[in-house]
């Protein structure tokens, strides 16, 4: 089995090369077997625009007899405001999807959801057993947290808080150099931050001292992307509108600190 991480984008090449590679292992006898991806790529520093970008890729993975697996562990429980599922902004549908933490809001619990086809392929052929499938304690957290979600509209919520919340973030940029870009969907936003805006050079050391500042402000986030340099601010969906100029305060504040 190979496994290949690869960075998509909406870019034609990116999904060229992709179909390149798929040919060279069909060519050598490998068959492809499925792509995994987080729809908003949050570990790859928060890229949900532009909407629609994977449905190509989707496409591409159909076509090579690859299934689309949609990690929704972050994404998903409507967060991205868009849609409950992140991978709805990009008008697909998964073959399997995974999800987990978000669930249970603190109680362990983990999901799989798949097509009845692809599911058949693995049940009708391999026995399967899990001590702790169906705990009955985790379906009750995890009913819970849909009831929430539902009756209080925190998809809807998301939508519209995180939508200003992006827009006071992106303030940050016109006092601020080092801050290179600000973007994202919902409550899910990545905070980036460079040493010069022109080059775009990541800027991973101010990152890490932005994360102690905030610390102190008693703002928890952490880094994400290849290089560091993009904090991952994903607040909890009890957010409120009254929250923002605490969060982009303590920013402001860290940032001036840190003399920038």
């Amino acid at each position: 089995m190979r496994i290949v991480w690869t960075r998509l984008t909406w870019a034609t090449g990116s999904l060229t090369r992709f179909s390149s590679r798929l040919m060279i292992w069909r060519a050598h006898g490998i068959k492809f077997a499925g792509f995994l991806a987080d729809s908003i790529f949050s570990s790859d520093g928060v890229l949900p625009d532009p909407r629609g970008f994977l449905k190509k890729a989707v496409e591409v993975v159909h076509a090579n007899g690859g299934i689309f697996i949609a990690d929704e562990v972050q994404p998903g429980f409507g967060r991205t405001g868009d849609a409950f599922w992140g991978f709805g902004r990009h008008d697909v549908v998964p073959d399997i999807i995974t999800t987990g933490k978000p669930m249970g809001n603190g109680i362990p619990v983990s999901g799989l959801l798949a097509k009845s086809e692809v599911l058949a392929a693995f049940s009708d052929s391999i026995p399967y057993f899990n001590t702790f499938g169906g705990n009955p304690v985790a379906m009750a957290a995890a009913q819970a947290v849909l009831k929430v979600i539902t009756e209080e509209g925190l998809q809807e919520h998301s939508r519209v808080v995180g939508a200003k919340l992006l827009a006071e973030l992106r303030t940050l940029m016109d006092r601020y150099e080092c801050v290179g870009d600000v973007r994202g969907a919902g409550l899910f936003i990545g905070f980036e931050l460079v040493t010069d805006r022109h080059s775009k050079t990541p800027d991973k050391t101010l990152a890490l001292d932005l994360i102690e500042k905030l610390r102190e402000h008693r703002v928890l986030t952490s880094v994400a992307g290849p290089y560091g340099n993009v904090l991952k601010l994903r607040p909890p969906l009890a957010f409120q509108e009254g929250d923002i100029d605490w969060l982009v305060g303590a920013l402001d504040s860290g940032l001036r600190e840190l003399g920038r």
